[in-house]
């Protein structure tokens, strides 16, 4: 998309199984994470960092953090701090970029995967943003199954065709037409329910 710096390639990333950070990776992503504004200042990046990535990639609940990693309510909180400050948006673009460092492109599993938790604060913004940067990775399902606004600026116009068509014609083809606008709004719409067998590993 013109909106980003890249071109857009879907595509999943590799599993990467969790670990603690190494030196050069603590140092490539600590100025993503610099404190501004008001309330302390973080005394250990790479050990929330750890704690983050662990609970991310083990994709359970907070309280599963192992007591070595720090209180999981703490990881918890620092997490949606930087969710809503779009630490984890901005990570996710820079490692989606054709010359993204590459510690970066090592780390992108963990940051496909903090960002699709962060999505629970990013909500459909955030959604677009990860379908625009091809990163399949970072979304909770496949593509098809999401809400997709692009797709609605498309099909719009369309739909109001199918319903001015509709005006005035016998009751058959009234009810295809509905049926063709019911099937453009599930397209658009995506599914109520998705399975979590379908989410990208």
């Amino acid at each position: 998309m013109s909106s980003y710096p890249h071109h857009y390639h879907p595509h999943l990333t590799t599993p990467l199984p969790w670990r603690p950070l190494r030196d050069d990776e603590v140092q490539a992503l600590a100025p993503y994470f610099v404190h501004h504004g008001a309330g302390r200042p973080i005394f250990d990046i790479r050990a929330r960092l750890d704690a983050i990535f662990w609970a991310v990639t083990h994709n359970g609940p907070w309280r599963d953090l192992p007591a070595a990693l720090g209180p999981a309510d703490t990881a918890s909180r620092q997490f949606r701090r930087w969710a809503h400050k779009g630490v984890w948006s901005q990570l996710l673009k820079h490692a989606a970029m054709p010359g993204a460092p590459p510690i970066l492109r090592r780390l992108e599993h963990w940051l496909c995967r903090a960002f699709r938790r962060a999505l629970r604060i990013l909500k459909l913004p955030g959604i677009v943003l990860a379908r625009r940067l091809g990163m399949e990775s970072a979304l909770p399902a496949p593509s098809f199954m999401l809400p997709n606004p692009d797709l609605s600026e498309t099909l719009l116009p369309l739909m109001q065709r199918l319903a001015q068509l509709a005006i005035g014609k016998p009751l058959p083809t009234i009810r295809a037409l509905c049926a063709a606008l019911k099937s453009c709004h599930h397209l658009i719409g995506s599914r109520a329910r998705i399975p979590k067998a379908l989410a990208p590993p």
